[in-house]
């Protein structure tokens, strides 16, 4: 009996071993196949939550953004006393341009739209509204002015075109530069984007969900299948009792 009871102890104490012994590859092993399944599983709640992120993104920004309106001008750098004749010239022009990109948001052209205009805005404020772009290769300088209301952005960047031209005139002593377009009136707003607003909103629903469905299974240690029992235990599965659900 005490030869008995002394292997059935020894099998006893190799099957907690066993039961305990857990490589520790296997602990940082990451199963990308079983993962892919599982949120294969879990695909409903990933378009789920894509959809609802999607939704938010349209109403937030159709509820709580403010449509915004861009309108723009543009006036050419050189005058009828600069002739682009040599390279010098040339290089002239673009140096004028930055020359203007700096004249054009300076304290008095900004101060002296808001007293034409008679605005309620702040030099600061309407400063930064206005953006100032060189397209490449041009000697060009455009205003572009982004307000709530159409109308006055299409106003205030006219008014800037005119007042900067002016202001350079009397800076460098030369000739008032040309207005080569002004601005008319947006038909449809710039910004915010309803189409991209919402895209992203979907994109990032669908990421957080795929984000807590790997947690949860990195964190999720529990037992689960035969192929558990022997990746993570290192034993063989005699049999497998079906679970019996009671009504």
């Amino acid at each position: 009996m005490s030869e008995l009871r002394q292997e059935e102890v020894q099998r006893t104490n190799v099957s907690v071993m066993n039961a305990q012994k857990v490589q520790p590859d296997d602990e940082m092993e990451i199963d990308l196949l079983e993962l892919f399944q599982v949120l294969l599983q879990k695909a409903w709640v990933i378009i789920l939550c894509m959809v609802i992120g999607a939704g938010l993104a349209f109403g937030g920004t159709k509820m709580l953004l403010t449509p915004k309106y861009s309108a723009s001008s543009q006036i050419y750098i050189l005058t009828k006393t600069t002739s682009v004749t040599s390279l010098a010239d040339i290089q002239m022009g673009a140096q004028l341009t930055v020359d203007f990109e700096v004249l054009a948001k300076s304290r008095p052209v900004v101060e002296e739209v808001i007293d034409e205009l008679n605005l309620d805005y702040t030099y600061e404020e309407l400063v930064e509204m206005i953006t100032t772009q060189n397209p490449s290769d041009t000697r060009i300088l455009k205003m572009t002015v982004e307000n709530e209301d159409p109308n006055l952005a299409k106003e205030i960047a006219n008014a800037m075109a005119e007042v900067t031209a002016e202001r350079v005139a009397y800076i460098m002593t030369t000739d008032k530069p040309k207005i080569v377009e002004e601005a008319v009136t947006p038909e449809k707003p710039s910004s915010p984007s309803t189409v991209k607003n919402t895209a992203l909103g979907g994109i990032l629903g669908a990421v957080l969900a795929m984000g807590i469905i790997v947690i949860i299974y990195l964190m999720n240690d529990t037992i689960q299948t035969e192929e558990d029992v022997r990746k993570y235990l290192d034993l063989n599965t005699l049999a497998a009792l079906p679970l019996e659900k009671r009504h």
